[in-house]
């Protein structure tokens, strides 16, 4: 072939597919002009493919020319895909009762959990206290569960905790166990810190107890701990009075009662006045009047040693409270379980 019949052939084919631009009516034939001018076996591809054989001088003649023409023709060939796009989109609309020009209907809002409100509500109120978080392990041992915590192996106290053991080498296991409290959060990061320490340990306890309206296996507890010379029953009271008043309302009444715990001496629970039926005696409180909303105490100089704290030179106070507890009291709620029935109706309600 030469340079002249070539430039002939090529001129040829290139009228060719720009008249049949003009014709097509789908994508389906616009697709098909592509791959017969431009595609691997195209004709104006095959001809280009053939400048090779041509001189230097030729090439440079016909192959500038050519390779203009075939870009411009393959912007045509996309212009006239996206406009074939455009109008099938629109025959699709116009076929449909859909009204385009409506507003879209948004996506339900996530919420948060109310547990996780209220949480966050203590953890507030309690870091403008000065206690920062901490966290630790769902799965412990029995030394930081119990025996850092003065409730050694024999002590009857360990009879309330219902405590879950994990399975170790197919057997229940007699050191491997989910926590109970989190109180063993409080020793590890005791065993890590020097004091003064203030700290609050919220999370996920278990206990092996019948579910019903006011109890569960698997619920939340916020603990705090303060520790520093010179730490008083009187510190104890202020931090819990504050504590309690900031979530209840600041007209809150609240009392101690002298209690038992194995981890603080002496010990006290913290209640308020029944916030339903304002001291007059109801069905909630049990026509007392009063409503115990959290155990508290100084901490047990055993508990010192075992974290190596000199307890002639530092002293504390810890206290503890069931998170479903006080959200109960909060915001109304009836049953426990229904913070875990994942019912919308229910959960919509809080923001």
């Amino acid at each position: 072939m030469t340079s002249k019949s070539w430039k002939q052939a090529w001129e040829k084919a290139h009228k060719d597919a720009e008249r049949s631009l003009s014709g097509l009516k789908s994508p389906e034939q616009l697709e098909a002009l592509r791959l017969k001018s431009l595609g691997r076996k195209g004709s104006l591809t095959v001809l280009l493919k053939k400048l090779k054989d041509f001189s230097l001088e030729e090439r440079r003649g016909l192959g500038g020319l050519a390779n203009r023409q075939k870009e411009d023709l393959s912007a045509r060939i996309e212009a006239l895909r996206r406009d074939f796009g455009k109008r099938g989109w629109q025959e699709k609309i116009e076929k449909t009762d859909i009204d385009a020009t409506l507003p879209g209907s948004s996506a339900a809002a996530g919420r948060v959990h109310p547990l996780t409100l209220v949480m966050e509500e203590m953890a507030r109120v309690l870091g403008r206290l000065g206690f920062s978080w901490a966290e630790g392990p769902l799965i412990e041992t029995d030394y930081y569960n119990f025996e850092a915590l003065n409730i050694p192996a024999d002590h009857p106290a360990r009879d309330s905790f219902d405590t879950f053991y994990l399975m170790e080498n197919g057997k229940p296991s007699e050191s491997i166990l989910l926590r109970t409290h989190t109180s063993p959060v409080q020793i590890r990061k005791m065993k890590s810190s020097k004091p003064p320490l203030r700290i609050i340990s919220p999370g996920r306890v278990f206990r092996h107890e019948a579910v019903d309206a006011s109890h569960a296996a698997v619920f939340h507890q916020v603990e705090g701990l303060y520790v520093d010379r010179g730490v008083t029953m009187a510190d104890l009271k202020g931090t819990v009075r504050v504590f309690l008043e900031s979530l209840f309302g600041p007209r809150t009444r609240t009392r101690f009662r002298p209690s038992y715990y194995p981890f603080t001496e002496p010990s006290a629970d913290a209640e308020v006045q029944c916030i339903f039926c304002a001291g007059a005696g109801c069905g909630v409180c049990k026509r007392s009047g009063w409503l115990e909303v959290l155990g508290s105490g100084m901490v047990h100089s055993n508990v010192f040693k075992a974290v190596g704290y000199d307890p002639e030179e530092w002293s504390g106070f810890a206290f503890g409270m069931g998170v479903e507890r006080f959200a109960m009291l909060m915001l109304g709620i009836p049953d426990i379980r229904m913070f875990y029935q994942n019912d919308l109706r229910f959960l919509e309600q809080f923001k």
